[in-house]
């Protein structure tokens, strides 16, 4: 199993990609790996996520590329067949929990309460993603459920920006974000890869410039 938390803290911002076009996911793992962030999340939110990862993965090893709005497990499998390294969904449903973590496969499910975060940890976990973060309460929240939950860390996840990322990566208990800014669905389609290498360069810069990377 991949130490999922030591990489993603090392990237400190994570892709979160909607890709509607698998042919088009070698040039993103490339561009992505370019601009110094060679790691995503890809969403099933589109028939071409299993695909997607098969390829970015295929063409670029060195990548730690997750599953992301993993509902089903249908879907879980799907991910983990095409070689997803770590599954991610917006909330905790038990059962794919436990799928994942049977098949050894790092799970990082959303939770939004404390109720949710104290399901999650009677499952075994400690790292959760925080989802929808800005709705939901951002770094207020986080900083209100630290001390009870002090051994629990996160990944916020939804209204993550370049402007507000920095407040998050400040948090010892953040291990990462994840945020959709760097490459949308229509950049990829586009073939604008420039500006996805572009993107992710600034957001590692970010990230590195709060961890002391």
């Amino acid at each position: 199993m991949v130490n999922l938390e030591n990489t993603l803290r090392e990237t400190g911002i994570v892709p979160v990609i909607k890709i509607s076009d698998a042919n088009r996911a070698a040039d993103l793992a490339k561009a992505l790996c370019a601009g110094g962030m060679p790691t995503a999340e890809v969403t099933f939110r589109t028939a071409a996520a299993a695909e997607s990862i098969y390829r970015m993965r295929e063409a670029h090893p060195e990548m730690l590329v997750g599953a992301g709005t993993v509902l089903t497990k249908q879907s879980l499998d799907e991910a983990i067949a095409a070689g997803a390294q770590f599954i991610v969904a917006p909330g905790l449903n038990p059962s794919i929990v436990e799928a994942a973590l049977a098949k050894d496969v790092p799970v990082v499910p959303g939770c939004m309460t404390p109720t949710e975060i104290e399901l999650a940890m009677s499952l075994g976990l400690t790292f959760v993603k925080f989802f929808p973060a800005e709705a939901a309460g951002g770094v207020k929240f986080l900083k209100a459920v630290s001390a009870p939950y002090a051994g629990i860390r996160f990944m916020p996840t939804g209204g993550i920006s370049m402007k507000n990322a920095a407040d998050y990566l400040a948090l010892p208990y953040v291990v990462c974000c994840g945020a959709s800014f760097i490459a949308s669905d229509e950049q990829i389609s586009g073939g604008r890869f420039d500006e996805i290498t572009e993107a992710a360069r600034q957001a590692k810069e970010l990230a590195d410039s709060i961890r002391g990377h």
